[in-house]
């Protein structure tokens, strides 16, 4: 996947569409490199076949690949919540650290979803000293981390909107320990591909959290298009995971629901899924893993491509000795259509031959 640098004007300007994923422990583990080169989806596996480098097979006695001035590195890395989009950044992460020999232990966290528990994981990291560099998926975590860390590196990933989130000061500026990769994916057109999929479709539900800036940015942008492409948007607000059956339940009158990259609700994803096959309720997306679950389509990114070019600024840092400050955060400009036929056919829809001939077809 390619990536650009986007201006501050240019991000402003156009409507985003695709949004951030998101920060005690339930991932908690330490990992090294050897052997370590993350986990991906089945249309992740697939784009990396032919152009992943095989890891070189050590040497009889052999112990962990070193970097070149032999040292190992401690990387905290930490996530608001679980989901398949926020591993993938993870997962591509490693990938690269494991294809460029770096020795590395990875302390890994997981908010569960709290605020709370991200600040308390964001201090425990600030006070750990053995830690090199600090991983931060998705906007809360990020900013609990550049809040609580002034001095060593912090790479985000998963983030949409850096700038407005007051981590770096521009899209052609880090911050002094503070750089990384953005979501924002101005090109997806979310709803303009709800009317390509369902020819007809006049009422598009979003469910999202409330508490989510990402989410509410993607239902802006959602309701900015939908005036253009001549559909409304319904949307339902929740405040936690628990509210997700009870706003499904006011979405039922609309004829598509599209999610966000909102982490709550990507969270549950199957509970979705299974209200729109309940109800024939076509149900699309904003990121490609979901489309994998089950999902009809998206125009999204690869968060695991998202979370390789991740690593790729983690190798400058910490192995080439590159300041934060000189790398400039990067977002997504190549969107990926990817669409699951057989999950529209759940939802009693039916996929227009010449857009699923467009785009990458998975099954699940």
């Amino acid at each position: 996947m390619r990536l650009r640098r986007l201006t501050l004007a240019a991000t402003v300007a156009v409507a985003v569409g695709v949004a951030g994923l998101a920060g005690c422990s339930s991932i908690d583990k330490d990992n090294d490199s050897t052997g370590t080169a993350g986990r991906c989806t089945p249309l992740q596996a697939a784009r990396r076949a032919a152009t992943t480098p095989a890891t070189p097979t050590p040497s009889p006695g052999a112990t962990d690949p070193v970097t070149p001035d032999n040292t190992r590195y401690t990387i905290g890395a930490a996530v608001i919540l679980s989901h398949p989009a926020l591993e993938a950044v993870i997962a591509g992460f490693e990938e690269v650290l494991t294809e460029q020999g770096v020795n590395y232990k990875l302390i890994t966290e997981n908010a569960q979803g709290d605020q709370a528990n991200a600040l308390t994981i964001a201090s425990s990291f600030a006070s750990n000293s053995s830690i090199d560099l600090i991983l931060a998926v998705s906007t809360p975590i990020a900013q609990a981390m550049a809040n609580a860390e002034k001095d060593r590196p912090i790479l985000f990933s998963a983030v949409t909107d850096p700038v407005a989130s007051d981590l770096v000061p521009s899209w052609d500026k880090a911050g002094e320990n503070i750089t990384g990769t953005s979501d924002l994916n101005p090109d997806a057109n979310p709803v303009s591909l709800v009317c390509e999929a369902f020819p007809g479709v006049k009422t598009i539900g979003v469910l999202y959290s409330s508490s989510e800036p990402n989410s509410i940015a993607q239902l802006e942008a959602y309701q900015a298009e939908a005036k253009k492409v001549g559909v409304t948007i319904k949307p339902q607000a929740i405040t936690s995971a628990s509210e997700i059956t009870a706003g499904l339940a006011a979405l039922s009158g609309v004829d598509a629901i599209l999610i966000p990259t909102d982490n709550t609700v990507v969270a549950s994803i199957d509970t979705v899924i299974g209200f729109g096959e309940e109800n024939q309720i076509p149900v699309f997306c904003a990121d490609t893993s979901t489309v994998e679950q089950g999902t009809v389509a998206t125009r999204g990114l690869s968060y695991h491509d998202l979370g390789r070019r991740t690593g790729e600024m983690a190798v400058e840092i910490l192995r080439d000795g590159t300041p934060v400050s000189a790398i400039a955060p990067e977002a997504t400009s190549a969107p990926d259509l990817v669409l699951n036929p057989e999950a529209a056919k759940r939802f009693g829809l039916t996929l227009p031959a010449d857009l699923v001939a467009q785009g990458t077809v998975v099954t699940g």
